[in-house]
């Protein structure tokens, strides 16, 4: 397959016409969702670049902390770390009940318990082809000036630390691409969106609730969204998006906290 059959969207029946009171129950419901989960995030992001824009410090000098303590005792910081983390995969339920609700199962989006397998090795090749050239894109966004540094963990060196990190990086890889891009592409194909439109919608949404770290974590995301979306409108397969975020986090998350402190350019 061609890269310009990539680029090229995918063929698909039209959806079948909504009549006024589905199209505007469906709006509400994407709404109502977005504002619950990753839409509010985006909004929250704008306001914390403005916020770092603003500072009399340049973005390269400012810190922002991913993965942070959430109480100065160990096991009420555990607690809270592990409420953050059902908080995610309970975004992610919501996402495929909602789905499953209108008749469009976890199977048709590639998300059975069945399909994880065929999954993996897709998954490992994507984590590869938007890693590396994401660390790089950060890198260079840092040195013009154009993103903060990101410190992917400050949490204490407790026995739990590395395992909650993966978690983390879990949740977010199933919160993030069963609502940016199953469940909201779907829902704008129901609306009568093109694929490209839809595609487009999803991908700036990711970019938006990453601007906290800066244009250059924005600009990013926003690749990274293209080539996920597509990815799913080509395979309806979710798993390797899945794997591919959560390979992606953890070796941030987990390399930051064994190269910290050895490594020049880490904070």
């Amino acid at each position: 397959m061609t890269i310009r059959t990539w680029l090229t969207p995918p063929p698909r029946r039209p959806a079948e016409p909504l009549d006024p009171s589905g199209r505007r129950a469906l709006w509400i419901e994407i709404t109502i969702v977005l504002l619950v989960t990753f839409g509010l995030s985006g909004l929250s992001s704008m306001l914390s670049l403005l916020e770092s824009a603003l500072a009399p410090a340049p973005l390269s000098d400012q810190t922002v902390a991913l993965n942070v303590p959430r109480s100065s005792q160990q096991f009420i910081d555990l607690a809270r770390q592990l409420l953050g983390i059902v908080r995610l995969l309970a975004w992610a339920a919501l996402g495929v009940y909602l789905l499953w609700r209108s008749g469009i199962g976890p199977r048709a989006i590639g998300f059975a318990r069945d399909q994880f397998r065929r999954g993996l090795l897709p998954g490992v090749g994507l984590a590869a082809l938007i890693g590396i050239p994401g660390l790089g894109l950060y890198l260079v966004a840092r040195a013009v000036g154009l993103n903060l540094t990101v410190a992917p963990s400050t949490l204490e060196d407790y026995w739990w630390r590395l395992p909650a990190l993966v978690l983390w990086a879990i949740a977010n890889s199933a919160a993030e691409e069963v609502l940016v891009v199953a469940y909201l592409i779907t829902r704008l194909r129901q609306l009568g969106w093109s694929e490209n439109s839809s595609l487009l919608a999803s991908a700036l949404l990711r970019g938006s609730y990453h601007l906290y770290q800066g244009v250059g974590g924005g600009i990013g995301n926003v690749v990274m969204g293209l080539v996920f979306g597509r990815y799913w409108q080509r395979t309806s397969q979710l798993w390797p998006l899945v794997v591919a975020h959560a390979l992606i986090d953890s070796v941030a998350f987990v390399g930051y906290q064994a190269l910290r402190g050895h490594v020049s350019w880490l904070p």
